[in-house]
């Protein structure tokens, strides 16, 4: 039995169409033209910014506006992943303009807590606090404020392989409550009412948007403890994560 009686029909079809010298030509440019296709749009995949949230560790201690007692911020880390080392050839694109949103859940059913979201505030963007004018004797005269400064929302680029820091909530010594920290807190005594969580525990669920793109994170906010230095922030379970999605 010959070699070209034991192959398929098709395939017998398929190898007489190639040998038909315009059919093959023609069948060369659309595998040709498919294969740069999915190469360019593999590329770019890669290329597409990867981002990531994680919880700050340890949490940030600082000094409380009255000089004498201490106050902690939960913050989330936003990080933009390099590409794969096999990958390094290419340059992964930066995450432009990021913006962010944090809403704040009951631990119980995902209800949101406030009704609204709250715009994040960017760790290494400026600080809105007004700009001191001192006399000849470096006394304070008088502040200025620099409304540029003010506004809710604040943007920032990430690019591949490094990370920004966003804010989250802050407590003071002595308190039970806390509250939730962004632009607005600089201009209520760090204290936004408006923001301010009782003694619980909470769902936070952040969403940061950058060039069309969101990464989400869900995690859990515990503040029914009595020190401060047990406020903290922990990985959401599954079940905390479908509450709010």
């Amino acid at each position: 039995m010959s070699f070209d009686a034991l192959m398929p029909p098709v395939l017998t079809w398929g190898i007489t169409l190639l040998e038909s010298e315009p059919m093959g030509i023609a069948l060369g440019i659309i595998f040709g033209g498919l294969i740069t296709i999915f190469t360019t749009v593999g590329v770019e995949s890669l290329r597409r910014p990867k981002l990531s949230l994680t919880i700050e560790d340890p949490p940030l201690e600082r000094i409380s506006p009255d000089g004498k007692s201490m106050r902690r911020h939960l913050r989330i880390v936003l990080r933009n992943e390099s590409l794969p080392f096999v990958a390094r050839w290419m340059q992964r694109a930066a995450a432009t303009h990021c913006r962010g949103e944090i809403t704040f859940h009951h631990l119980n059913d995902g209800q949101d807590f406030f009704g609204r979201a709250m715009d994040v505030r960017w760790v290494n963007s400026p600080e809105p606090l007004p700009s001191r004018i001192l006399s000849l004797d470096n006394k304070v005269q008088f502040y200025i404020q620099d409304f540029a400064r003010t506004v809710v929302e604040s943007r920032i680029d990430v690019y591949p392989g490094e990370s920004e820091l966003l804010d989250v909530a802050v407590r003071f010594d002595g308190e039970t409550d806390c509250y939730g920290w962004n632009n607005e807190s600089y201009s209520n005594a760090w204290r936004t009412p408006e923001w301010k969580l009782p003694c619980d525990r909470y769902l936070v669920k952040v969403v940061v948007s950058s060039s069309g793109r969101k990464c989400s994170g869900v995690f859990r906010l515990i503040n029914n403890v009595e020190q401060r230095t047990d406020f903290r922030l922990i990985p959401a379970s599954a079940e905390d994560r479908a509450k709010v999605f």
